[in-house]
Formats: structure tokens, sequence, C-alpha cells
């Protein structure tokens, strides 16, 4: 059994099989790993949220900006963007089980060595405290609250994690930290605007992941989300959105040995 972790997709389905075929993924034996962003701005939504629910337990996947997007327009909920490839889900004859589906997978998933989360962790969290964290999001998102919940998800503030948080403020935070974040201050506040380059950092700010002391840096922390950064690999980092959606890559990386995958997306899957 071989596993394979795969960054955004964003509705990019015939990539995706494309890059599937070339790992040579067998549903029976191995495993998926998706960092989120299964849907938006591709061509082909609807047949990627199909496929990736019809693997079952052959593939795990964590919730990004993208799909959280989704579930929120579903509801009437926050503005839509004239870039949106959604509508052909929102009008799919399947569309609540989908939607279902979607609002019960995991925010954070912890295996091992490894920690996949679509964006990053704050630097005061552990993978522990982490995982806990992201249950508080989960238990609520798919539990009969969600609609209060969605209504108050979106938004930029409060910027930095504090234990004395509750309520929306604090499931608030713990989303974007982990579908958004890409720039953060030494001391854990974040900074949504700056959508660039590592090398773009807007003062006092620094990537997520380079913040001295983080206190995840002993796990293997599997993300997406940032195709400005690209392809990144260490030793504690897996960041595998090579931007498919702009014409760049698609990326699988075999955890077991690091072994990496890639398809060329320039041929046509491109963001509308």
């Amino acid at each position: 059994m071989a596993t394979y972790a795969i960054g955004d997709i964003q509705g990019c389905f015939d990539s995706l099989q494309r890059l599937l075929a070339e790992c040579s993924f067998d549903s029976s034996a191995d495993r998926l790993w998706l960092v989120g962003d299964l849907v938006n701005r591709g061509p082909r939504s609807l047949d990627t949220l199909r496929f990736v629910r019809g693997l079952g337990d052959a593939a795990i996947t964590v919730l990004g900006n993208h799909d959280l997007y989704l579930l929120m327009a579903a509801e009437g909920f926050g503005r839509r963007n004239k870039g949106d490839t959604l509508d052909e889900i929102l009008n799919a004859p399947d569309r609540d089980e989908l939607l279902h589906w979607l609002r019960h997978r995991p925010l954070c998933h912890h295996e091992g060595q490894f920690c996949m989360v679509h964006a990053g962790l704050l630097p005061q969290w552990t993978v522990t405290r982490a995982r806990a964290l992201a249950a508080e999001v989960e238990a609520t998102l798919a539990g009969p609250g969600h609609l209060e919940f969605m209504a108050n998800m979106w938004g930029s503030e409060p910027a930095s994690w504090c234990d004395e948080l509750a309520g929306w403020p604090r499931l608030r935070v713990i989303v974007n930290a982990m579908t958004r974040m890409r720039f953060c201050s030494l001391d854990g506040v974040m900074e949504f605007k700056t959508k660039g380059e590592a090398s773009a950092a807007p003062a006092d700010h620094v990537p997520w992941f380079d913040v001295p002391g983080r206190r995840s840096a002993g796990d293997v922390l599997v993300t997406g989300h940032w195709s400005a950064l690209g392809l990144k690999i260490e030793n504690n980092l897996l960041a595998l959105d090579s931007g498919c959606l702009w014409g760049r890559h698609l990326t699988a990386v075999r955890l077991d040995d690091r072994a990496i995958f890639q398809v060329d997306c320039s041929a046509g899957e491109t963001a509308t």
C-alpha cells in the first residue's frame, strides 16, 4: 500500500486523472491524501467532488478555503466571485449528498509523523493541539449549528490566537490559520492581503513555516494553498500547491519514500 499526497486540484479533474495514472494509483490498495481546495475556478469541480467522494476510505481530504466557500455559497452566505465555477455543483441532482459529505470532512488530519492541513499552523500550536482545535470546528460544522457558524465564519479578525478566545471568534481564527494563512509575524499575527512569493513577505512578517521556534516543527506538515510558493519539499514540510490551476503542475508526493510525481497542466485546465 502506498500513500500519495496531492496538491490543490480546484476542479482540474482531467489533470487529477492523469496524475493518478502517472502514480499507478490503485484505489483498492493505495490511499490519497488531498490537501483541500477540491473545487472552484477549474472546469470540472462537480466531477472532482463526485470522484473523491466515491473513493470512500481510499481518500482523506481536508477542507480548504474554496471548499468552505462552496458550503457557504450553497447556503446563501458571502458574496460570489466572478471567477467561480460552482454552479454545476449547486445545480446538480446530488448536490445535497455531495455537500453533506464535504461538510463532514476534517480540517486537519494527523497520522504518524505527518499532519495535513490546507494552509498552515500558527507557531503556538503543536500538532496535537492543532488537531484538538480542528475538532472544535469540525463538530460545529457537522452539527445542528452549522448554518449559524457559516454566517459568522468569514472575516480576518481576530488575526491571532489566544487561549481565552470563545465562540465564533475562536472558531474563525482556527479556520483562518488552517485554510487561509501564508504570512504571520514572529508572535503569530496573521496577514491575509499578501499572496505572492515567500520573498514578498510584508514588513515584520515571515512565511508561517519559517517562524523560529514553531511548535509543530517536529512533525512533517503536508499543505497546499500557496500556489505562488510552488512545490517546497523540506524535512518537515511538504508544500504541494504547484499551480495546476494556473497552468503549471499538479503534484503528488508518495509519503512512504517522498518520490515526486507531476503532470503538466498547461494544456487547458486553467482558471476562468
